[in-house]
């Protein structure tokens, strides 16, 4: 069922004449809910006016979702949202930096402010800020998909290849960057709002991206950047809609043109999700294991899969550095401790995650994205391998081990430390082969898949490696292929390493969940330790 939409430009602190206006028009036209670009507060917003919104006295007519501008949300504000608390009745920030579905199945995927050219690496911070960075845009990049984008900035070069021109003086005055136009590349949304630098509405042909090579749809993204609301030269600041959620476009529109950001486009293949999911708390991130239910919920989608940076709630503090298609994190409830390899030359725990950035159960589901990432993540887990045995004087190599299973919520890999004489002495492999055989799993094979397109089963596999400095490296890759015959213990790789390291008491991650101030210490020694390795800065 199509969903009635409506959108204002910038409100620019006018409350009560946006909001009387919108109660108007929604009852006669009955909208599912309303969505304002650009900055809903003023710059100089009077107190008095808070307090009436606040306590209710200024009514909001509908569900309105807004956004960062250009300007900062007023304190009184920030405070109530800050609480996980809508500002008022109908009223619902969305974040900085989100991706967001409406009761109606409508995406909408928002990044707010302007871009931050001064912090060269990692996501902002503060959510209620004007400011984004580089990576933010990146990481939103991996929620694939959007029927609605907005964004306080235009995409680069949105107007080439259109016959809707500016004047000289309105793309002096556009903030637009290539990072937009790359979210916007990659997402394909179905509409991108943004809002207007001066009194003028601009709407730009529909533009028509490459299909995905397994689907004949040609997605089509229409571009609109609103006018201020209540803006002096009657501008359109209000444009209404109908949409309806994860409709494919049956022909592209006439008048139409290419994408403007062709050059940057990436075509992606995203297969369907699968129906059966996996116990989302073996990643490390989740809550603790659930009961069996009779009927399972949908699998989170990435604005709430712990694994998706554009989730709001992802503890950013733990994030070590971001690359083009993957990053790399601590993991929560790490299975060694700070003390673990303490005596070797590592002050930290050394447990990381290296996480792709598109949300897929397998490597082999992100399509053409799958080499690349893969290799990405690969050099990741090297830089590593040579950062524990080079800081450990050799003393420590490490295992890296993955679960592929179609019915997974987001694939990912494991890296710990481990003492190279366990290595040497083939204890490793063995640890790994005797808990299989015990558990009556497969047996493991080597092999080296590599991203693992080929593969048809799930599988489980471990890369075992250390570097002596007089033997070189030894360096092996075990993997165990299953079916949905088999009951895969979603811990089976940690208790493992718990059993070879001797830390049986530290099983279960919930039972060692650190403080965010022990979690804040860690992220920085390993960043610290891995300067000289990291690829990404």
């Amino acid at each position: 069922m199509a969903a009635k939409i409506i959108v204002l430009g910038n409100v620019n602190g006018k409350l009560e004449s946006a909001f009387q206006k919108l109660a108007t028009l929604h009852q006669k036209q009955n909208f599912a809910f309303a969505i304002v670009t650009g900055d809903l507060f003023g710059l100089d917003q009077d107190d008095e006016t808070i307090s009436r919104l606040l306590n209710g006295d200024i009514q909001v007519p509908l569900s309105t979702y807004f956004t960062v501008g250009t300007i900062a949300l007023p304190e009184r504000v920030v405070e109530r949202v800050e609480k996980g608390e809508d500002v008022c009745e109908n009223l619902h920030f969305l974040g900085k930096r989100s991706v967001t579905k409406t009761s109606d199945g409508i995406r909408i995927v928002a990044l707010g402010g302007v871009l931050d050219k001064t912090i060269v690496a990692g996501p902002s911070k503060e959510q209620h800020l004007p400011l984004h960075t580089a990576d933010d845009a990146k990481i939103l990049r991996g929620a694939n998909s959007a029927d609605i984008l907005l964004t306080t900035c235009w995409p680069s070069k949105v107007w080439a290849n259109s016959s809707k021109a500016l004047t000289p003086e309105e793309q002096a005055a556009i903030a637009s960057t290539d990072e937009i136009a790359d979210l916007c590349a990659t997402l394909k949304p179905r509409y991108h709002f943004s809002t207007s630098p001066s009194d003028f509405f601009y709407e730009r042909e529909p533009f028509f991206h490459p299909p995905s090579p397994d689907s004949d749809q040609t997605p089509v993204t229409r571009f609109i950047s609103m006018a201020p609301f209540g803006n002096a030269t009657k501008a359109k600041a209000m444009y209404a809609f109908n949409l309806v959620p994860g409709e494919a476009p049956s022909s592209i529109p006439p008048g139409s043109t290419v994408s403007p950001f062709l050059s940057k486009t990436n075509p992606r293949k995203r297969p369907p999700p699968t129906d059966d999911h996996a116990n989302y708390s073996a990643n490390g991130h989740g809550g603790r294991r659930a009961r069996r239910r009779r009927e399972r919920s949908p699998p989170p989608g990435p604005d709430r899969c712990f694994f998706c940076l554009s989730n709001t709630d992802v503890d950013t503090h733990m994030i070590c550095c971001i690359g083009d298609d993957s990053y790399v994190t601590t993991a929560k409830g790490p299975l060694p401790s700070s003390e673990t390899f303490a005596s070797s030359g590592l002050s930290f725990p050394g447990h990381q995650l290296i996480i792709p950035l598109p949300h897929e159960p397998t490597i082999r589901a992100m399509g053409e994205d799958a080499n690349k990432t893969y290799q990405e993540m690969a050099r990741f887990k090297e830089a590593m391998q040579a950062m524990v045995a080079t800081k450990s004087k050799f003393k420590l190599g490490a295992v890296t081990f993955e679960i592929s299973r179609q019915s997974g919520i987001h694939v990912h890999w494991q890296f710990i430390p481990i003492p190279s004489d366990l290595i040497r002495k083939s204890l490793v492999e063995a640890g790994f082969k005797v808990e299989a055989e015990n558990r009556q799993y497969p047996p493991f094979e080597e092999a080296a898949l590599e991203s693992g397109v080929d593969e048809t089963s799930d599988f489980f596999r471990v890369w075992i490696w250390a570097d002596d400095s007089d033997t070189g490296i030894q360096s092996k890759e075990l993997v165990m292929r299953f079916d949905s015959s088999i009951r895969f213990d979603l811990q089976f790789g940690r208790k493992v390493v718990a059993k070879l390291l001797g830390l049986k008491d530290r099983l279960y991650w919930q039972d060692v969940v650190q403080s965010v101030a022990e979690e804040t210490e860690d992220v920085e020694k390993f960043k610290e330790a891995f300067k000289p390795w990291d690829f990404t800065t």
